[in-house]
């Protein structure tokens, strides 16, 4: 508590910051600096994924896909194949296609799409690594914009998982908002959730809890 009254009288006297009656709040937390010191950090996630869904305020109908092993279609960097080698009762194996738990990995991925979907993406459809909403005004335009991601999708070889995708809906759950043309809001199991969650008693917990 004295690190961030520190903080905050800090950046209140350079004017940095201001006291706020905002509706909006994001989550504070303070992580390790190799000094040994620690730096206060805002976690903007739900800021950042609302400025994404913005975009369907307008939007009507709802279709969302989920990719299914989209991560197997990038190929690991030719020389680099044998960093992914992991060790098994049966023998020693290697990567030839990116797999899952590399760090780099989801920027990866997000640009492999980004490149795919680029005339596209804020328009009618939002891509969140594997995850796809298509969003559209009307029935008729809502397949036609259906019909050209899954285009996009099947010229480079990239499939949906049928079982979790949702078609033509007025309401679907995605990136934990409930979106529908009343509005988007927070999904209440993932808001019941968050509730539950036991009071931080160390640094060590508020880190753990920042990467859940």
């Amino acid at each position: 508590m004295t690190k961030l009254r520190r903080y905050l009288d800090e950046n209140l006297e350079k004017g940095f910051i201001r006291p706020s009656k905002s509706p909006a709040r994001s989550p504070v937390l303070f992580v390790p600096k190799k000094d040994g010191g620690l730096r206060l950090c805002v976690d903007y996630r739900g800021l950042n994924e609302i400025t994404q869904l913005f975009l369907l305020r307008k939007a009507r109908i709802y279709t969302k896909l989920d990719l299914r092993a989209a991560y197997n279609l990038i190929q690991i960097a030719k020389g680099d194949e044998w960093k992914t080698a992991f060790g098994t009762q049966l023998g020693l194996y290697e990567y030839l296609v990116m797999p899952f738990g590399l760090a780099n990995a989801p920027a990866h991925f997000q640009s492999f799409i980004n490149n795919i979907f680029w005339d596209i993406i804020g328009v009618y459809v939002v891509v969140y690594l594997d995850d796809f909403l298509i969003f559209s005004d009307t029935e008729e335009s809502h397949v036609k914009h259906v019909t050209e991601v899954l285009t996009h999708l099947r010229s480079n070889r990239l499939f949906a998982k049928l079982s979790k995708c949702e078609f033509h809906t007025k309401m679907v759950e995605f990136l934990g908002y409930i979106i529908k043309p009343t509005g988007i809001e927070m999904d209440p199991e993932k808001v019941c959730t968050v509730k539950e969650w036991p009071m931080p008693a160390s640094i060590h917990d508020i880190c753990q809890g920042s990467r859940a």
